[in-house]
């Protein structure tokens, strides 16, 4: 016959039988090189608080911005990989040497509106997804940025402007292009061009200058020449395996922050234009547009979208043809 006492000391051990305790949240990581005022910036907070509130206590993620640690976009999927961090938003540009199919949607004068952004990521997508997974990577969503123009200390009137004009790009295609039609281009990050814009070691930056991006090239570059060189994209992806250690319900919750997330960042890139023009116009910023050096630009440009294809393959011509043909 089991005693009162003996039912006492049973007590603490029923508890915790029908009442186990909460396993601890995972913590993820997720970083940008660009500051949270841009596209890619405001998409990690909210895929941040967005997977935190789905996931309910099973997944704590905490968004970094501005090139934590030094971080950039060429090395986030190497780093991704790794688990340091556990996700990031790396601009396509930057990752051309990765994967060809990465490259495409910074490929100049390809896409001239958000518009054309979303459905060449919709012919691209899959390729992307596979990329990425050959590479213990899950893509998580898609942030597009707005059209990409020059940044300029003086106004650059013309393609006669571009003659020596010390440029930071984003890409090896934005290197080639700007080469061609005789400027002197030096491919580097962001972060890494303010600095040297900033002791007059370059005279230009070929950017969106989005958000606190913006903020930072209008006290040193006062004229913006709107050319829609191209609508970009950046990618956010996670460690895989990081991913496949949470329970399904976490994993869902993931899933739904990412799909929430790029409906977001498509939904805001629609007045992001015209709200950042306000902006520029409001902090003193002369805007122009010029035919002649658009038309120079695009000339210098075609052999770099056929050198794509090449290096493409199949895939790739099969990728524009459903994007051409969704016209």
């Amino acid at each position: 016959m089991t005693t009162r006492r003996a039912l006492m000391a049973m007590t603490p051990l029923l508890g915790l039988a029908t009442f186990p305790a909460r396993a601890e949240a995972a913590e993820w990581g997720i970083a940008t090189e660009y500051p949270a005022t841009a596209m890619p910036g405001e998409g990690i907070a909210f895929f941040a608080e967005t997977a935190n509130l789905e996931a309910q206590g099973i997944l704590h993620v905490r968004p970094a911005f501005d090139a934590p640690d030094g971080l950039r976009s060429a090395r986030m999927p190497g780093a991704v990989a790794q688990g340091k961090p556990e996700a990031a938003d790396a601009f396509t540009g930057a990752l051309a040497g990765l994967a060809p199919i990465l490259q495409l949607s910074a490929l100049p004068f390809l896409t001239g509106s958000a518009d054309d952004t979303r459905r060449l990521l919709e012919a691209a997508r899959p390729a992307y997804v596979k990329v990425l997974s050959e590479r213990g990577l899950t893509l998580l969503y898609a942030t597009p940025w707005p059209a990409t123009g020059l940044w300029s200390r003086r106004p650059v009137t013309g393609p006669e402007s571009l003659k020596g004009l010390r440029v930071r790009t984003y890409d090896e295609s934005g290197t080639t292009v700007m080469r061609a039609a005789g400027a002197e281009p030096s491919q580097i990050s962001f972060a890494d061009a303010l600095p040297r814009l900033k002791s007059g070691e370059m005279d230009a930056v070929l950017s969106s200058g989005d958000g606190g991006a913006g903020a930072r090239l209008w006290e040193i570059l006062p004229h913006f020449t709107a050319i829609d060189y191209a609508w970009p994209l950046s990618l956010a992806f996670c460690n895989t395996a990081a991913l496949q250690r949470l329970p399904e319900a976490g994993q869902a919750a993931v899933a739904r922050a990412g799909k929430a997330t790029e409906a977001r960042q498509f939904k805001a890139i629609e007045t992001r234009m015209a709200e950042n023009e306000a902006r520029m116009r409001t902090h003193g910023m002369t805007i122009a547009t010029s035919p002649a050096l658009r038309a120079a630009l695009e000339a210098a440009a075609a052999p770099v979208q056929a050198a794509w294809v090449q290096r493409a393959g199949p895939e790739g011509e099969a990728i524009l043809r459903a994007y051409r043909g969704g016209r």
